[in-house]
């Protein structure tokens, strides 16, 4: 009789204790649903890990805007880096109520403009949960929200609508984001290095083989109306209708000394040139663009390579017996090594030509793989150090079997 009177009154308590879980946890959840709905929400952590993923110590979140959604971001702090993941709100909600759900997280603060809200699980037949004073007074700033300090700023331009990266209101549409980043990290390269440039009256441009006009347009928008410039640029593109098409919206921006010309990069008329551009000329063509750069005497010549098939074919060829022979013999990294290869000679050529180069990252590889930019600024090179750079160039060759570089065949070397 004392048993089952024991036992009922056992199961009673652990009823109870599982209904006053469900409570707090359901007070805690509510809380937390109706401040994001309120716009009070400011920010969460949740603390006291005690589940099995190795290294997990707190996890904090916030509210984010990322193109144009709201998300709630989870910062998973390990005990030697921070992990961050952005879901979206309904599944953040879920994540969060899981992790209190299955006490993996044995403590959960709430803070928002209205009170600070603490769920506790002491053990697994006790809970807590508290709503305290709100020690918040303002809603943080939405991280992806601010507005970056960018070059070229989306508002007011034309040529961006047109070109379709903004909509009416100047707003960057989403599709086009990666574009958008893209056309201000470009800038963003290019403004120290004009910076630097000596001055000229006039600063002539020439962009190789300009495309749709994405850059070019970006870049003539930065010289004329941010460092305001006398500034002349002529974008190169052998398809008519985007030679036309790029006029046309050059016009409708009032671009005046912004012009585009249907023409090959080797037949380019480059003469007055104090920059020149090449982006993504493919194999040779990079190196018609370098040679009409350093014979038309520019201060800054700027190239983005892409395939590099000249070199890979002698390599192919003539397969020398050398030190990285064992690497070549894989396909792709015969593909890698022609191009460090094929840029490296160019660098060196570049530098005998009376050039300082750097070589670095243009755009992640998550847009192209293609992503090397060459950079060369004027810098002439005394007789000794031409001649140095002349047997460094004659050996890289020897060494790697190659005849000669089509750059090199350009320059009469």
């Amino acid at each position: 009789m004392y048993l089952n009177e024991y036992t009922n009154l056992s199961l009673q308590k652990n009823k109870s204790d599982i209904f006053i879980l469900m409570s707090h946890l359901k007070e805690f959840i509510t809380a937390l649903t109706q401040s994001l709905e309120d716009n009070t929400f400011v920010k969460l952590s949740l603390g006291n890990y005690k589940g099995t993923i190795d290294g997990l110590k707190n996890c904090y979140v916030k509210r984010v805007h990322i193109k144009q959604e709201d998300k709630l971001s989870f910062t998973y702090r390990y005990q030697t880096k921070d992990i961050v993941k952005n879901y979206s709100i309904t599944e953040g909600v879920s994540i969060i109520q899981n992790f209190i759900e299955t006490a993996e997280f044995k403590h959960g603060t709430l803070f928002t403009l209205e009170f600070d809200a603490v769920f506790e699980c002491m053990s697994k037949d006790k809970t807590s949960f508290k709503k305290n004073k709100a020690t918040q007074t303002e809603l943080p700033t939405l991280e992806h929200n601010i507005q970056k300090n960018r070059l070229i700023a989306a508002e007011g331009k034309s040529y961006l609508q047109q070109l379709k990266i903004t909509d009416a209101k100047g707003q960057v549409i989403p599709s086009s984001q990666d574009k958008y980043k893209q056309i201000n990290h470009y800038v963003e390269l290019l403004s120290p290095l004009i910076k630097n440039l000596p001055k000229h009256q006039t600063l002539e441009v020439i962009d190789m083989g300009a495309g749709k006009g994405y850059l070019t347009f970006a870049l003539y928008d930065y010289l004329t109306n941010v460092l305001n410039l006398n500034a002349k640029v002529t974008g190169i593109e052998y398809r008519k209708d985007l030679v036309d098409l790029c006029n046309d919206i050059a016009k409708k921006s009032n671009f005046k000394s912004l012009q585009f010309q249907q023409g090959t990069i080797i037949d380019a008329d480059t003469t007055q040139a104090n920059v020149l551009i090449a982006l993504h000329a493919c194999d040779t063509a990079t190196d018609d663009a370098i040679y009409k750069g350093i014979t038309s005497n520019a201060d800054l010549i700027v190239v983005a390579p892409c395939c590099h098939k000249q070199i890979r074919r002698e390599l192919e060829q003539h397969k020398t017996k050398n030190d990285l022979d064992f690497l070549v013999k894989h396909g792709i990294f015969l593909e890698r090594h022609a191009e460090m290869l094929t840029d490296g000679l160019r660098s060196l050529i570049l530098e005998y030509c009376g050039y300082n180069t750097k070589v670095f990252q243009f755009i992640s590889d998550a847009h192209t793989p293609k992503n090397v930019m060459i950079v060369a600024e004027k810098k002439p090179k005394t007789d000794a150090q031409k001649q140095e750079i002349l047997n460094k160039l004659k050996e890289t060759k020897k060494y790697f079997g190659i005849g000669s570089h089509y750059l090199e065949k350009l320059m009469g070397l």
